[in-house]
Parts: C-alpha cells; sequence; structure tokens
C-alpha cells in the first residue's frame, strides 16, 4: 500500500488573462479547476503510472466535498479526514504576462482531528509506504512531521519527505527511505549555492550521513541527482522539452520514483523515471502520464 498525505488540500482554480491589470475587470482566456496539494498529485501520477495509493489528509466545506469528489475521480483512495469549522481552501493562479497567486487559508483542524489521521496511518506495516509532503499550516502542531516519523518507527514502513528547511533537517534522525529535496532547498539547509549536479553530491551524501537512506535531488533544466543507499551516485541532465508549468513537477518525481523502484527493484531505473514524471509533467498542462513518461525515457 502506498498512502500520501496533504496537511492542507486545495481546489486550484487555474486561469490565464491575456492582459491583467488591477483595478479593472479582467476576463479569463482559459480557466481549469484541479484538486491541488503536494500529496494529492503524488497519489494522482501514481494512478496514472499504473499504481494505487490512498490519499489522505484535512478536508472540510463544499470545496472540501468537490476536493474528494476529484481525487476519487481520478482513480485514487480518497480517505481524507472531514472537519467541521471552515472550508479547504481554493488557490487562484492567475497567468498572464506575470504569474499571480492567491491563495486560501484552509480549515481549522484540531487536536481530535490529528489524532485521527494518526490512527489512519497505523494500517501501514513492512513493505507499506507513506509520503508525507508540502508545508504545516497554522493550525497543526508545527512538529507533525516528527510525530508520524516517531508513531511509525519500528514498523517498517518506507517514509518519503518532501518539504523543506527545517521540517526536512527535523525528520532526518528518523531515517526515512527517501528524501527529495530541489537543489535550492538543499543548498539552503547547508548555506551552500548548488549549480551543477557535481556540486550537489557532497551535500546529499551529507544529508545521507544526517539519516536519509536515499536523497534525490530534482534541478529543474539541470536534471537530477539520486544518492542511494547503497553507495551509488546517478545524475542525469534534463529531458528535452519545452516548460508549459511546473506545477506539480517535483510531486511528479516521487511518484516516478517510487513507480520505477516498485516495478523493477533498480534505484537506476526509479531514478530515471522520477526525472522524467518531473519533466513530464513540467511539459503539459496536466499531470505526467504513463506514455508520457515512457517517451522521454526513451530519449
Amino acid at each position: 500500500m502506498i498512502c500520501t498525505v496533504t496537511f492542507n488540500p486545495s481546489l486550484d482554480y487555474i486561469v490565464r488573462v491575456d492582459d491583467m491589470r488591477l483595478g479593472v475587470i479582467n476576463r479569463t482566456v482559459y480557466e481549469r479547476i484541479l484538486p491541488g496539494g503536494k500529496g494529492i498529485n503524488v497519489s494522482i501520477v501514481l494512478g496514472n503510472l499504473g499504481h494505487k495509493s490512498r490519499a489522505l489528509g484535512f478536508l472540510a466545506g463544499f470545496t472540501g466535498n468537490e476536493i474528494a469528489r476529484r481525487v476519487a475521480q481520478a482513480g485514487v483512495d480518497a480517505d481524507f479526514i472531514h472537519v467541521e469549522k471552515g472550508m479547504s481552501r481554493i488557490n487562484a493562479k492567475i497567468k498572464s504576462a506575470e504569474e499571480t497567486e492567491l491563495n486560501g487559508m484552509g480549515p481549522e483542524v484540531t487536536a481530535a482531528d490529528v489524532d485521527a489521521l494518526l490512527a489512519k496511518l497505523d494500517v501501514l506495516a513492512a513493505g507499506d509506504t507513506l509520503v508525507v509532503s508540502g508545508s504545516v499550516p497554522a493550525c497543526l502542531p508545527s512538529d507533525m512531521y516528527e510525530r508520524i516519523m516517531a508513531r511509525l518507527t519500528g514498523r517498517g514502513a518506507r517514509i518519503v519527505v518532501d518539504a523543506e528547511r527545517d521540517l526536512l533537517r527535523r525528520v532526518l534522525p528518523y531515517q526515512p527511505f527517501l528524501v527529495k529535496p530541489n537543489n535550492i532547498e538543499l543548498g539552503d539547509i547547508y548555506g551552500a549555492a548548488l549549480k551543477t549536479r557535481a556540486d550537489v553530491v557532497p551535500y546529499a551524501r551529507r544529508m545521507q550521513q544526517e539519516g536519509a537512506r536515499n536523497v534525490l535531488v530534482s534541478m529543474a533544466g539541470e536534471g537530477g541527482v539520486l544518492v542511494a543507499e547503497d553507495g551509488s551516485v546517478y545524475e542525469s541532465p534534463a529531458a528535452r522539452g519545452t516548460v508549459v508549468n511546473s506545477v506539480g513537477a517535483g510531486d511528479s518525481c516521487v511518484a516516478g520514483f517510487l513507480a520505477g523502484l516498485a516495478e523493477t527493484g533498480s534505484y537506476e531505473t526509479a531514478f530515471r523515471m522520477g526525472l522524467c514524471a518531473g519533466s513530464a509533467s513540467a511539459f503539459s498542462d496536466h499531470l505526467a502520464t504513463r506514455d508520457e513518461v515512457e517517451q522521454l525515457m526513451a530519449q
């Protein structure tokens, strides 16, 4: 079983405006509504690649109901906790000469809601995988990542963490199976500017020494690096293509890696599939599909 956790899911309202101006009426020339959140993106791409998963997190109100409906429509097991106060956020992403985002707040999550989420994780055991990703909203305890890692210690489940700065570094002592910073996030943690794949390798090894078993670093147009727990180091330039939308590319990379590892047991194949899934999402206005990933892998 693969489970993903999204603490603050959203409905993403994506629009294009030819010439966005403040203080006047602007009319859209394109619009789309998608369920949003890093864990949800991972689950949807896993489904596109032929792997089932269960999406966990907190939802509220009519927007929460719509998120759950759309996630289930994508073939994902939507096992969210519906909380009482507030509503799941709507994030407006306005694409014009410049890109502007307006992100909602999200619902009020109580201690009882947190306990309910933790209880859902108790089913995970050896052979299962949990993906925890994204920021922790202000209504939740700041140590949510550590609570989850501590709760699952000794159960044998593989835990994947995709988070920034302190959220990521504080879980390293729990030995997550995989962490996926990008090169900027990795550099921010260690106070270094990491521009090339060669720059990344020693800092990925340092993160591994601090506890991470596998470190996958995405680098947008520069490709990526994997420092695997068996001592192998893999690096690759990016696939060739035109970037259309980078939202969800990192999440797609995680999904591709997990799918590749499940199918072959090979870190090298998992790494290549992860990079190609990330690129496939970046090269389109939707999340990566199996055909798109395989076409890029053939390069």
